[in-house]
């Protein structure tokens, strides 16, 4: 059975990557529609060798969908999804601010969620997707009690505009052109940033509490403390994470869960060039783990290094799988 799909927010880097990613994994569409609001209306996107003529979101008839999926330049997305759902649509939420209800998913964490049927799902903030299939495999050695975790985020988790004012600003420092921040509260060439999101009351920012929220929901309630930095990369997201759990973990055994787990790749040897960055996993879809090690600080501590690239498995790739996995367990079909 081959289905009819829509992906709003289409114009966004993460919505070209959705749909770059339908039609490279061959997933069963009769149909797929481009949608997006504003300058975007009328372009054209690629579908593998088809071209796509992006329409209004606003316009589109939902009862002629089977799959939605929402992209981050989605309007309202949280309204949008209870619409799309209320007639009759499966939908997948890739913003980060959808139906707050929706159940978040990785599959090679917590695909039994799915066994609900549930008509709208969320992919969680990249981070949390990194953080949980790293430490979802070590779970067997013992229960995690807390994660510290510092998360480097490219900008083209901020869009195309503030993937050109990387790019400008790199390219004025070397003209001395006096870089004037738009995208970003402070120039993000050669610089980090430690904001992402909007801060709380307790200094908190929401990038922070949406890995924090995410990963806690995939990983059985665990603590987690993030800091979210801003990096000067195009694509590629790293993280540095301590994790402390209530029994000794044996740093061989942790080795070989993560070599054995779905959608990691160990690369870890200790010497000079020994772990992998996240330039080296753009267009790749593992997660790769490096710098596995004991953290002596405090009992039971495994300290580790992650890279994956933000716009597939931290993204794009984590959605279409969703949606594989549901094909799989016929959600679709209902």
């Amino acid at each position: 059975m081959a289905y009819r799909i829509a992906v709003a927010g289409a114009g966004s880097q993460l919505g070209r990557e959705i749909i770059k990613t339908l039609a490279e994994r061959s997933f069963p569409a009769s149909s797929v529609v481009a949608l997006a609001t504003g300058r975007a209306v009328g372009g054209n996107l690629s579908y593998g060798e088809q071209d796509l003529k992006v329409q209004a979101v606003e316009r589109h008839d939902w009862s002629e969908t089977d799959l939605a999926f929402l992209a981050p330049g989605t309007p309202a997305p949280a309204s949008l999804s209870r619409k799309v759902t209320g007639a009759g649509c499966v939908v997948i939420d890739v913003t980060g601010s959808g139906d707050p209800d929706a159940p978040v998913v990785v599959p090679e964490v917590n695909p039994g969620v799915l066994a609900s049927n549930p008509r709208a799902v969320a992919s969680p903030a990249a981070g949390a997707i990194l953080l949980a299939m790293v430490l979802h495999p070590l779970q067997a050695q013992g229960k995690l009690l807390r994660v510290v975790v510092t998360s480097l985020q490219p900008v083209s988790g901020a869009g195309r505009d503030a993937m050109d004012e990387l790019f400008s600003q790199t390219r004025g420092v070397f003209v001395n052109d006096t870089a004037t921040p738009e995208q970003f509260t402070k120039p993000i060439a050669f610089n980090l940033i430690p904001h992402i999101g909007g801060f709380g009351e307790a200094g908190v920012t929401e990038e922070e509490e949406a890995i924090a929220e995410d990963s806690a929901r995939l990983l059985g309630g665990v603590a987690v403390a993030a800091t979210c930095v801003r990096v000067p990369v195009f694509i590629g997201q790293a993280l540095a994470i301590h994790a402390a759990f209530d029994q000794p973990v044996d740093e061989a055994e942790a080795r070989e869960a993560i070599r054995a787990a779905p959608g990691l790749t160990l690369l870890d040897r200790r010497d000079d060039g020994g772990y992998v960055t996240p330039l080296e996993t753009a267009g790749e879809d593992p997660v790769f783990v490096s710098r596995l090690r004991v953290d002596p600080t405090v009992p039971n501590g495994l300290a580790l290094w992650c890279a994956g690239d933000n716009l597939r498995k931290g993204g794009a790739l984590n959605a279409v799988q969703i949606a594989e996995e549901m094909l799989r367990r016929g959600v679709l079909d209902i």
